[in-house]
Protein backbone atom coordinates (compact mmCIF):
# COMPACT_ATOMS: atom_id res chain seq x y z
CA UNK A 1 0.00 0.00 0.00
CA UNK A 2 1.34 3.39 -0.95
CA UNK A 3 2.49 5.72 1.75
CA UNK A 4 0.04 8.42 0.63
CA UNK A 5 -2.87 6.00 1.21
CA UNK A 6 -1.91 5.21 4.77
CA UNK A 7 -3.24 7.12 7.70
CA UNK A 8 -0.26 8.48 9.55
CA UNK A 9 -0.23 8.39 13.31
CA UNK A 10 0.03 11.81 14.85
CA UNK A 11 3.25 12.20 16.79
CA UNK A 12 2.63 13.85 20.14
CA UNK A 13 4.73 16.98 20.67
CA UNK A 14 7.69 16.63 22.98
CA UNK A 15 7.07 18.12 26.42
CA UNK A 16 8.62 21.51 26.95
CA UNK A 17 11.21 21.50 29.71
CA UNK A 18 9.76 24.68 31.22
CA UNK A 19 6.30 23.09 31.55
CA UNK A 20 7.25 19.96 33.47
CA UNK A 21 4.70 18.94 36.07
CA UNK A 22 5.67 19.76 39.65
CA UNK A 23 3.72 19.16 42.83
CA UNK A 24 3.83 22.35 44.92
CA UNK A 25 1.83 22.74 48.09
CA UNK A 26 -0.40 25.82 48.19
CA UNK A 27 1.03 26.81 51.59
CA UNK A 28 4.51 27.11 50.04
CA UNK A 29 3.17 29.51 47.41
CA UNK A 30 1.34 31.49 50.10
CA UNK A 31 4.62 31.84 51.98
CA UNK A 32 6.36 33.17 48.85
CA UNK A 33 3.57 35.69 48.40
CA UNK A 34 3.85 36.88 52.00
CA UNK A 35 7.57 37.54 51.55
CA UNK A 36 6.96 39.67 48.47
CA UNK A 37 3.81 41.39 49.79
CA UNK A 38 5.48 44.66 50.61
CA UNK A 39 7.21 44.88 47.22
CA UNK A 40 4.15 44.16 45.07
CA UNK A 41 1.68 46.22 47.05
CA UNK A 42 -1.62 45.17 48.63
CA UNK A 43 -3.59 45.15 45.36
CA UNK A 44 -0.98 43.06 43.52
CA UNK A 45 -0.75 40.68 46.48
CA UNK A 46 -4.52 40.11 46.54
CA UNK A 47 -4.63 39.47 42.79
CA UNK A 48 -1.85 36.88 42.89
CA UNK A 49 -3.36 35.30 46.02
CA UNK A 50 -6.62 34.86 44.09
CA UNK A 51 -4.75 33.13 41.23
CA UNK A 52 -2.99 30.74 43.62
CA UNK A 53 -6.19 29.91 45.50
CA UNK A 54 -8.06 29.31 42.23
CA UNK A 55 -5.39 26.95 40.89
CA UNK A 56 -5.29 25.08 44.19
CA UNK A 57 -9.07 24.70 44.18
CA UNK A 58 -9.18 23.48 40.57
CA UNK A 59 -6.35 21.01 41.15
CA UNK A 60 -8.24 19.58 44.10
CA UNK A 61 -11.50 19.34 42.15
CA UNK A 62 -9.85 17.68 39.13
CA UNK A 63 -8.16 15.11 41.37
CA UNK A 64 -11.38 14.36 43.25
CA UNK A 65 -12.93 10.96 42.61
CA UNK A 66 -16.00 11.10 40.38
CA UNK A 67 -15.26 14.53 38.91
CA UNK A 68 -16.65 14.75 35.36
CA UNK A 69 -16.29 17.31 32.59
CA UNK A 70 -19.84 18.51 33.28
CA UNK A 71 -18.97 18.91 36.95
CA UNK A 72 -15.82 20.87 36.12
CA UNK A 73 -17.76 23.06 33.68
CA UNK A 74 -20.28 23.80 36.45
CA UNK A 75 -17.44 24.78 38.80
CA UNK A 76 -15.82 27.10 36.24
CA UNK A 77 -18.85 28.69 34.61
CA UNK A 78 -21.66 28.24 37.10
CA UNK A 79 -25.13 26.78 36.49
CA UNK A 80 -26.55 26.68 32.99
CA UNK A 81 -29.88 28.13 33.99
CA UNK A 82 -30.19 31.87 34.52
CA UNK A 83 -33.16 31.66 36.87
CA UNK A 84 -33.12 34.07 39.78
CA UNK A 85 -32.94 31.21 42.30
CA UNK A 86 -29.88 29.68 40.58
CA UNK A 87 -28.03 32.97 40.03
CA UNK A 88 -28.74 34.28 43.53
CA UNK A 89 -28.04 30.82 45.03
CA UNK A 90 -31.34 30.84 46.88
CA UNK A 91 -32.09 27.64 48.82
CA UNK A 92 -35.10 25.74 47.55
CA UNK A 93 -37.29 24.48 50.36
CA UNK A 94 -38.32 20.82 49.88
CA UNK A 95 -42.03 20.32 49.41
CA UNK A 96 -43.99 17.13 49.66
CA UNK A 97 -46.39 16.68 46.78
CA UNK A 98 -50.02 16.09 47.60
CA UNK A 99 -52.24 13.51 45.91
CA UNK A 100 -53.94 16.18 43.78
CA UNK A 101 -50.73 17.81 42.52
CA UNK A 102 -50.18 17.39 38.74
CA UNK A 103 -47.26 15.28 37.60
CA UNK A 104 -44.13 17.02 36.42
CA UNK A 105 -43.99 17.62 32.69
CA UNK A 106 -42.50 14.68 30.80
CA UNK A 107 -43.03 12.19 33.63
CA UNK A 108 -45.41 9.29 33.89
CA UNK A 109 -46.72 6.82 31.35
CA UNK A 110 -48.08 7.85 28.00
CA UNK A 111 -51.78 7.16 27.54
CA UNK A 112 -53.66 6.33 24.34
CA UNK A 113 -54.50 10.01 23.82
CA UNK A 114 -50.77 10.73 23.51
CA UNK A 115 -50.59 8.64 20.30
CA UNK A 116 -52.68 10.64 17.79
CA UNK A 117 -50.86 9.06 14.83
CA UNK A 118 -51.40 5.45 15.92
CA UNK A 119 -53.65 3.06 14.00
CA UNK A 120 -56.76 2.16 16.00
CA UNK A 121 -58.27 -1.34 15.85
CA UNK A 122 -61.62 -2.02 17.50
CA UNK A 123 -62.16 -5.44 19.05
CA UNK A 124 -65.44 -6.98 20.24
CA UNK A 125 -66.44 -9.71 22.66
CA UNK A 126 -67.85 -12.53 20.53
CA UNK A 127 -71.43 -13.63 21.20
CA UNK A 128 -72.28 -10.96 23.79
CA UNK A 129 -75.21 -8.56 23.44
CA UNK A 130 -76.56 -5.78 25.63
CA UNK A 131 -78.60 -7.22 28.53
CA UNK A 132 -76.98 -10.68 28.51
CA UNK A 133 -76.52 -12.26 31.95
CA UNK A 134 -73.22 -11.70 33.74
CA UNK A 135 -70.95 -14.75 33.81
CA UNK A 136 -69.76 -13.87 37.33
CA UNK A 137 -73.04 -13.29 39.18
CA UNK A 138 -76.49 -14.86 38.60
CA UNK A 139 -78.59 -11.67 38.70
CA UNK A 140 -76.38 -9.15 36.85
CA UNK A 141 -76.66 -8.04 33.22
CA UNK A 142 -73.97 -6.82 30.83
CA UNK A 143 -74.01 -3.40 29.17
CA UNK A 144 -71.29 -2.00 26.89
CA UNK A 145 -69.15 0.79 28.37
CA UNK A 146 -68.72 4.06 26.50
CA UNK A 147 -64.96 4.12 27.20
CA UNK A 148 -63.14 1.03 25.87
CA UNK A 149 -60.08 -0.52 27.46
CA UNK A 150 -56.86 0.33 25.59
CA UNK A 151 -53.78 -1.75 24.84
CA UNK A 152 -50.79 -0.09 23.15
CA UNK A 153 -48.27 -2.05 21.09
CA UNK A 154 -45.35 -0.33 19.33
CA UNK A 155 -43.49 -2.03 16.46
CA UNK A 156 -40.15 -1.14 14.89
CA UNK A 157 -40.17 -0.61 11.11
CA UNK A 158 -37.90 0.89 8.50
CA UNK A 159 -38.51 4.60 7.80
CA UNK A 160 -38.88 3.76 4.11
CA UNK A 161 -40.39 0.43 3.13
CA UNK A 162 -40.28 -1.09 -0.35
CA UNK A 163 -42.63 -3.56 -2.01
CA UNK A 164 -41.57 -5.69 -4.98
CA UNK A 165 -44.45 -6.81 -7.22
CA UNK A 166 -43.46 -9.99 -9.03
CA UNK A 167 -45.66 -9.88 -12.13
CA UNK A 168 -46.19 -13.20 -13.84
CA UNK A 169 -45.28 -13.19 -17.54
CA UNK A 170 -46.51 -15.40 -20.38
CA UNK A 171 -44.85 -15.62 -23.79
CA UNK A 172 -46.35 -16.76 -27.06
CA UNK A 173 -44.15 -19.46 -28.63
CA UNK A 174 -45.06 -18.31 -32.12
CA UNK A 175 -44.95 -14.47 -32.16
CA UNK A 176 -43.00 -13.89 -28.88
CA UNK A 177 -45.82 -11.71 -27.49
CA UNK A 178 -45.34 -11.15 -23.73
CA UNK A 179 -48.42 -11.07 -21.51
CA UNK A 180 -47.64 -9.48 -18.14
CA UNK A 181 -49.91 -9.65 -15.09
CA UNK A 182 -51.25 -6.23 -14.04
CA UNK A 183 -50.19 -4.65 -10.74
CA UNK A 184 -52.78 -4.42 -7.94
CA UNK A 185 -55.20 -1.50 -7.94
CA UNK A 186 -53.90 1.63 -6.26
CA UNK A 187 -50.23 1.11 -7.13
CA UNK A 188 -49.06 4.34 -8.74
CA UNK A 189 -46.67 4.72 -11.66
CA UNK A 190 -43.89 6.39 -9.64
CA UNK A 191 -41.19 4.45 -7.83
CA UNK A 192 -41.18 7.00 -5.00
CA UNK A 193 -44.59 8.36 -4.04
CA UNK A 194 -45.51 11.54 -2.15
CA UNK A 195 -45.16 9.84 1.24
CA UNK A 196 -41.44 9.27 0.57
CA UNK A 197 -40.86 12.96 -0.17
CA UNK A 198 -42.84 14.05 2.91
CA UNK A 199 -41.04 11.69 5.29
CA UNK A 200 -37.64 12.40 3.77
CA UNK A 201 -38.12 16.16 4.16
CA UNK A 202 -39.25 15.66 7.75
CA UNK A 203 -36.21 13.54 8.62
CA UNK A 204 -33.82 15.88 6.83
CA UNK A 205 -35.12 19.33 7.79
CA UNK A 206 -37.42 18.60 10.73
CA UNK A 207 -35.26 16.18 12.71
CA UNK A 208 -31.85 17.13 11.30
CA UNK A 209 -30.69 13.79 9.86
CA UNK A 210 -28.19 14.33 7.01
CA UNK A 211 -28.77 12.43 3.78
CA UNK A 212 -25.79 10.14 4.33
CA UNK A 213 -27.08 9.02 7.75
CA UNK A 214 -30.48 8.26 6.27
CA UNK A 215 -28.73 6.20 3.58
CA UNK A 216 -26.78 4.24 6.23
CA UNK A 217 -29.97 3.66 8.25
CA UNK A 218 -31.83 2.36 5.21
CA UNK A 219 -28.96 0.04 4.31
CA UNK A 220 -29.33 -1.57 7.74
CA UNK A 221 -32.91 -2.50 6.76
CA UNK A 222 -31.87 -3.88 3.37
CA UNK A 223 -33.57 -1.08 1.43
CA UNK A 224 -30.90 1.11 -0.23
CA UNK A 225 -31.62 4.81 -0.59
CA UNK A 226 -28.80 6.69 -2.31
CA UNK A 227 -27.91 10.22 -1.22
CA UNK A 228 -28.24 11.55 -4.78
CA UNK A 229 -31.72 10.03 -5.06
CA UNK A 230 -32.75 11.63 -1.78
CA UNK A 231 -31.64 15.05 -3.01
CA UNK A 232 -33.55 14.66 -6.30
CA UNK A 233 -36.72 13.80 -4.39
CA UNK A 234 -36.59 16.75 -1.96
CA UNK A 235 -35.62 19.15 -4.75
CA UNK A 236 -38.65 18.15 -6.82
CA UNK A 237 -40.92 18.33 -3.77
CA UNK A 238 -39.61 21.81 -2.89
CA UNK A 239 -40.57 23.00 -6.37
CA UNK A 240 -44.14 21.73 -5.88
CA UNK A 241 -44.38 23.48 -2.50
CA UNK A 242 -42.95 26.81 -3.64
CA UNK A 243 -46.39 28.52 -4.00
CA UNK A 244 -47.29 27.53 -0.43
CA UNK A 245 -43.95 28.81 0.88
CA UNK A 246 -44.45 32.12 -0.94
CA UNK A 247 -47.97 32.46 0.52
CA UNK A 248 -46.59 31.69 3.98
CA UNK A 249 -44.13 34.57 3.62
CA UNK A 250 -46.88 36.91 2.39
CA UNK A 251 -49.14 36.08 5.33
CA UNK A 252 -46.26 36.41 7.81
CA UNK A 253 -45.89 40.04 6.71
CA UNK A 254 -49.40 40.74 8.00
CA UNK A 255 -48.59 39.73 11.59
CA UNK A 256 -49.17 41.95 14.62
CA UNK A 257 -45.86 41.00 16.29
CA UNK A 258 -42.73 39.91 14.41
CA UNK A 259 -39.70 38.44 16.19
CA UNK A 260 -36.38 38.20 14.35
CA UNK A 261 -33.00 36.69 15.15
CA UNK A 262 -30.19 34.97 13.24
CA UNK A 263 -27.41 32.43 13.62
CA UNK A 264 -24.24 31.74 11.58
CA UNK A 265 -24.50 29.25 8.69
CA UNK A 266 -22.12 27.85 6.08
CA UNK A 267 -22.55 27.34 2.33
CA UNK A 268 -19.62 25.60 0.64
CA UNK A 269 -20.18 26.70 -2.97
CA UNK A 270 -21.14 30.34 -2.65
CA UNK A 271 -19.61 31.97 -5.71
CA UNK A 272 -22.99 33.37 -6.71
CA UNK A 273 -23.62 34.33 -3.11
CA UNK A 274 -20.80 36.78 -2.59
CA UNK A 275 -21.65 40.39 -1.77
CA UNK A 276 -19.06 43.10 -1.85
CA UNK A 277 -17.71 43.72 1.62
CA UNK A 278 -19.53 40.72 3.14
CA UNK A 279 -18.30 37.19 3.70
CA UNK A 280 -20.44 35.95 6.58
CA UNK A 281 -23.56 33.87 5.92
CA UNK A 282 -26.35 33.50 8.44
CA UNK A 283 -29.81 31.99 8.74
CA UNK A 284 -32.48 34.43 9.87
CA UNK A 285 -35.46 33.17 11.85
CA UNK A 286 -38.61 35.29 11.73
CA UNK A 287 -41.61 34.44 13.92
CA UNK A 288 -44.88 36.19 13.06
CA UNK A 289 -47.90 36.27 15.37
CA UNK A 290 -50.93 36.39 13.07
CA UNK A 291 -53.94 36.42 15.36
CA UNK A 292 -54.30 32.96 16.88
CA UNK A 293 -51.78 31.50 14.38
CA UNK A 294 -47.98 31.62 14.25
CA UNK A 295 -45.69 31.49 11.23
CA UNK A 296 -41.98 30.58 11.33
CA UNK A 297 -39.74 31.58 8.43
CA UNK A 298 -36.10 30.71 7.74
CA UNK A 299 -33.97 32.71 5.30
CA UNK A 300 -30.31 31.82 4.63
CA UNK A 301 -27.93 34.21 2.90
CA UNK A 302 -25.64 37.18 3.40
CA UNK A 303 -28.41 39.56 4.41
CA UNK A 304 -28.75 40.31 8.09
CA UNK A 305 -31.91 39.69 10.11
CA UNK A 306 -33.12 43.28 9.75
CA UNK A 307 -32.69 43.24 5.97
CA UNK A 308 -34.55 39.94 5.67
CA UNK A 309 -37.37 41.29 7.83
CA UNK A 310 -37.52 44.37 5.62
CA UNK A 311 -37.90 42.16 2.53
CA UNK A 312 -40.79 40.32 4.19
CA UNK A 313 -42.51 43.55 5.25
CA UNK A 314 -42.59 44.72 1.63
CA UNK A 315 -45.54 42.34 1.25
CA UNK A 316 -47.46 43.96 4.13
CA UNK A 317 -50.84 45.51 3.34
CA UNK A 318 -50.63 49.32 3.32
CA UNK A 319 -53.75 49.80 5.43
CA UNK A 320 -52.46 47.77 8.38
CA UNK A 321 -51.10 49.42 11.51
CA UNK A 322 -47.40 49.29 12.33
CA UNK A 323 -46.34 45.86 13.62
CA UNK A 324 -44.31 45.35 16.78
CA UNK A 325 -40.77 44.18 16.06
CA UNK A 326 -39.15 42.23 18.89
CA UNK A 327 -35.38 41.64 18.74
CA UNK A 328 -32.21 42.30 20.69
CA UNK A 329 -30.37 45.60 20.28
CA UNK A 330 -27.82 44.41 17.69
CA UNK A 331 -27.60 46.63 14.63
CA UNK A 332 -27.97 43.53 12.41
CA UNK A 333 -31.58 43.18 13.57
CA UNK A 334 -32.53 46.57 12.14
CA UNK A 335 -32.03 48.56 8.95
CA UNK A 336 -30.51 51.98 9.49
CA UNK A 337 -32.36 53.89 12.17
CA UNK A 338 -35.21 52.46 14.23
CA UNK A 339 -37.88 53.81 11.90
CA UNK A 340 -36.51 52.43 8.63
CA UNK A 341 -38.60 49.26 8.88
CA UNK A 342 -41.72 51.21 9.90
CA UNK A 343 -42.16 49.02 12.98
CA UNK A 344 -42.72 49.68 16.67
CA UNK A 345 -39.41 48.52 18.11
CA UNK A 346 -39.22 46.40 21.27
CA UNK A 347 -36.02 45.00 22.73
CA UNK A 348 -35.46 41.75 24.59
CA UNK A 349 -35.53 42.06 28.36
CA UNK A 350 -33.71 38.71 28.73
CA UNK A 351 -30.66 40.06 26.85
CA UNK A 352 -30.49 43.06 29.18
CA UNK A 353 -30.94 40.80 32.20
CA UNK A 354 -28.19 38.45 31.02
CA UNK A 355 -25.61 41.25 31.07
CA UNK A 356 -26.20 41.53 34.81
CA UNK A 357 -26.13 37.77 35.35
CA UNK A 358 -22.66 37.64 33.77
CA UNK A 359 -21.21 39.93 36.48
CA UNK A 360 -23.07 38.43 39.46
CA UNK A 361 -19.94 37.06 41.09
CA UNK A 362 -18.37 40.53 41.31
CA UNK A 363 -21.51 42.57 42.13
CA UNK A 364 -23.87 40.11 43.87
CA UNK A 365 -25.99 42.61 45.81
CA UNK A 366 -26.68 44.89 42.86
CA UNK A 367 -27.43 42.00 40.51
CA UNK A 368 -29.75 40.34 43.02
CA UNK A 369 -31.70 43.56 43.38
CA UNK A 370 -32.28 43.80 39.63
CA UNK A 371 -33.17 40.11 39.25
CA UNK A 372 -35.72 40.26 42.05
CA UNK A 373 -37.34 43.28 40.42
CA UNK A 374 -37.61 41.59 37.02
CA UNK A 375 -38.88 38.44 38.72
CA UNK A 376 -42.02 40.36 39.71
CA UNK A 377 -42.55 41.50 36.10
CA UNK A 378 -42.22 37.98 34.70
CA UNK A 379 -44.53 36.59 37.36
CA UNK A 380 -47.16 39.14 36.34
CA UNK A 381 -46.74 38.17 32.69
CA UNK A 382 -47.15 34.50 33.56
CA UNK A 383 -50.36 35.30 35.44
CA UNK A 384 -51.65 37.22 32.42
CA UNK A 385 -51.01 34.21 30.16
CA UNK A 386 -52.60 31.78 32.61
CA UNK A 387 -55.65 34.01 32.84
CA UNK A 388 -56.00 34.18 29.05
CA UNK A 389 -56.01 37.99 29.08
CA UNK A 390 -56.48 39.82 25.79
CA UNK A 391 -53.78 42.40 24.85
CA UNK A 392 -55.68 45.35 26.32
CA UNK A 393 -56.37 43.63 29.64
CA UNK A 394 -52.79 42.39 29.82
CA UNK A 395 -51.51 45.94 29.25
CA UNK A 396 -53.68 47.32 32.07
CA UNK A 397 -52.53 44.48 34.34
CA UNK A 398 -48.85 45.28 33.68
CA UNK A 399 -49.42 49.00 34.12
CA UNK A 400 -50.88 48.33 37.55
CA UNK A 401 -48.51 45.61 38.79
CA UNK A 402 -45.28 45.96 36.78
CA UNK A 403 -45.02 49.71 36.04
CA UNK A 404 -44.22 50.69 39.68
CA UNK A 405 -41.51 48.02 39.81
CA UNK A 406 -39.94 49.19 36.54
CA UNK A 407 -40.14 52.83 37.62
CA UNK A 408 -38.29 52.03 40.83
CA UNK A 409 -35.73 50.06 38.82
CA UNK A 410 -35.21 52.96 36.40
CA UNK A 411 -34.58 55.27 39.33
CA UNK A 412 -32.14 52.78 40.85
CA UNK A 413 -30.21 52.58 37.56
CA UNK A 414 -30.03 56.39 37.37
CA UNK A 415 -28.75 56.73 40.93
CA UNK A 416 -25.92 54.23 40.36
CA UNK A 417 -24.34 56.54 37.78
CA UNK A 418 -25.31 59.98 38.99
CA UNK A 419 -24.14 59.31 42.56
CA UNK A 420 -20.99 57.54 41.30
CA UNK A 421 -21.82 54.26 43.04
CA UNK A 422 -20.64 52.26 40.02
CA UNK A 423 -17.61 52.64 37.79
CA UNK A 424 -19.04 53.23 34.25
CA UNK A 425 -16.40 51.02 32.59
CA UNK A 426 -16.88 48.09 34.96
CA UNK A 427 -18.97 45.05 34.02
CA UNK A 428 -21.89 46.32 36.09
CA UNK A 429 -21.49 49.81 34.65
CA UNK A 430 -21.71 48.51 31.09
CA UNK A 431 -24.79 46.44 31.95
CA UNK A 432 -26.49 49.51 33.47
CA UNK A 433 -25.47 51.65 30.49
CA UNK A 434 -27.03 49.13 28.06
CA UNK A 435 -30.29 49.00 29.98
CA UNK A 436 -30.60 52.77 30.30
CA UNK A 437 -29.78 53.31 26.62
CA UNK A 438 -32.56 50.95 25.48
CA UNK A 439 -35.03 51.60 28.30
CA UNK A 440 -37.79 52.81 25.96
CA UNK A 441 -37.65 49.66 23.82
CA UNK A 442 -37.23 47.37 26.84
CA UNK A 443 -40.40 48.69 28.47
CA UNK A 444 -42.68 48.78 25.42
CA UNK A 445 -44.90 46.18 27.10
CA UNK A 446 -45.99 48.93 29.53
CA UNK A 447 -47.33 51.15 26.69
CA UNK A 448 -48.24 48.95 23.71
CA UNK A 449 -50.91 46.22 23.77
CA UNK A 450 -49.50 42.84 22.78
CA UNK A 451 -45.83 43.79 23.14
CA UNK A 452 -43.80 40.79 24.42
CA UNK A 453 -41.20 41.00 27.17
CA UNK A 454 -38.41 39.18 25.36
CA UNK A 455 -37.31 37.43 22.20
CA UNK A 456 -37.27 33.91 23.63
CA UNK A 457 -39.84 32.73 21.09
CA UNK A 458 -37.53 33.59 18.17
CA UNK A 459 -34.56 31.99 19.92
CA UNK A 460 -36.53 28.74 20.19
CA UNK A 461 -37.27 28.93 16.46
CA UNK A 462 -33.67 29.64 15.46
CA UNK A 463 -32.60 26.48 17.28
CA UNK A 464 -33.99 24.58 14.28
CA UNK A 465 -31.30 26.12 12.11
CA UNK A 466 -28.70 25.52 14.81
CA UNK A 467 -29.69 21.84 14.98
CA UNK A 468 -29.28 21.59 11.20
CA UNK A 469 -25.84 23.22 11.39
CA UNK A 470 -24.65 20.91 14.17
CA UNK A 471 -25.81 17.77 12.35
CA UNK A 472 -24.95 18.66 8.76
CA UNK A 473 -22.31 21.37 9.28
CA UNK A 474 -23.24 23.23 6.08
CA UNK A 475 -25.33 23.53 2.93
CA UNK A 476 -23.47 22.53 -0.22
CA UNK A 477 -25.05 25.13 -2.53
CA UNK A 478 -27.29 28.17 -2.46
CA UNK A 479 -30.08 26.04 -3.95
CA UNK A 480 -29.71 23.57 -1.07
CA UNK A 481 -30.06 26.42 1.42
CA UNK A 482 -33.28 27.58 -0.25
CA UNK A 483 -34.73 24.07 -0.16
CA UNK A 484 -33.83 23.77 3.52
CA UNK A 485 -35.38 27.16 4.32
CA UNK A 486 -38.65 26.23 2.58
CA UNK A 487 -39.06 22.88 4.30
CA UNK A 488 -38.04 24.13 7.74
CA UNK A 489 -40.53 27.00 7.41
CA UNK A 490 -43.39 24.66 6.49
CA UNK A 491 -42.51 22.00 9.06
CA UNK A 492 -42.01 24.33 12.02
CA UNK A 493 -45.07 26.44 11.18
CA UNK A 494 -47.18 23.28 11.19
CA UNK A 495 -45.78 22.29 14.58
CA UNK A 496 -46.41 25.76 16.04
CA UNK A 497 -50.06 25.45 15.06
CA UNK A 498 -50.54 21.95 16.51
CA UNK A 499 -50.67 20.21 13.11
CA UNK A 500 -48.89 16.99 12.16
CA UNK A 501 -46.01 18.15 9.96
CA UNK A 502 -45.91 14.84 8.08
CA UNK A 503 -49.64 14.85 7.29
CA UNK A 504 -49.40 18.48 6.21
CA UNK A 505 -46.51 17.90 3.80
CA UNK A 506 -48.10 14.71 2.47
CA UNK A 507 -51.42 16.39 1.68
CA UNK A 508 -49.69 19.37 0.08
CA UNK A 509 -47.72 17.07 -2.23
CA UNK A 510 -50.71 14.88 -3.05
CA UNK A 511 -52.83 17.93 -3.94
CA UNK A 512 -50.13 20.24 -5.28
CA UNK A 513 -52.28 21.47 -8.18
CA UNK A 514 -55.16 22.55 -5.91
CA UNK A 515 -52.67 24.11 -3.46
CA UNK A 516 -50.96 26.08 -6.22
CA UNK A 517 -54.32 27.38 -7.45
CA UNK A 518 -55.46 28.61 -4.00
CA UNK A 519 -52.42 28.65 -1.67
CA UNK A 520 -54.22 30.74 0.97
CA UNK A 521 -56.59 27.83 1.59
CA UNK A 522 -53.70 25.45 2.28
CA UNK A 523 -52.10 26.98 5.35
CA UNK A 524 -51.54 24.62 8.31
CA UNK A 525 -54.54 25.98 10.20
CA UNK A 526 -57.10 25.71 7.39
CA UNK A 527 -55.93 23.03 4.93
CA UNK A 528 -58.28 20.42 6.43
CA UNK A 529 -61.26 22.42 5.14
CA UNK A 530 -59.66 22.56 1.68
CA UNK A 531 -59.22 18.77 1.76
CA UNK A 532 -62.87 18.18 2.58
CA UNK A 533 -63.94 20.42 -0.30
CA UNK A 534 -62.16 18.22 -2.87
CA UNK A 535 -64.61 15.83 -4.57
CA UNK A 536 -64.03 12.17 -3.76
Amino acid sequence: MGRSKQRQKATPPAPRPDLQRREIDAEVLHAHLERGRAAMGEEGYLELRTVVDTMAFLSKEVAAEGMTLDGLRHVLFGPRTESTAAVCKQPVAPRTKGPDDPKAKGHGRKGAKDYPGADRVKTAVEGVQSGDPCPECPDGKLYEQAEPATLIRVNGVSPFRATIYEQARWRCNLCDFILTAPVPAGVGPDKYDASVAALLALLRYGVGLPHNRIAVLQACFGIPFAVSTQWEIVLEAAGLLQPIHAELMRQAAQGQVLHNDDTPMRILNRKTFEREGRKAIQTTAILSDLGANRIALFITGQNHAGENLGAILEHRAKDLAQPIQMCDALAANMVGDAGALNTILAHCLVHARRKFVEVETKFPDDVHHLLESLKVVYRNDALAKEGGMDPGTRLAFHQEGSAPVMKELEEWLRVQFEEHKVEPNSGLGKAIKYMRKHWKELTLFLRQPGAPLDNSAAERVVKRAIMHRKNSLYYRTQQGARVGDAFMSLIHTAELNGVSAYDYLLNLLQHSEQAEARPGDWMPWNYQAALQAIPA
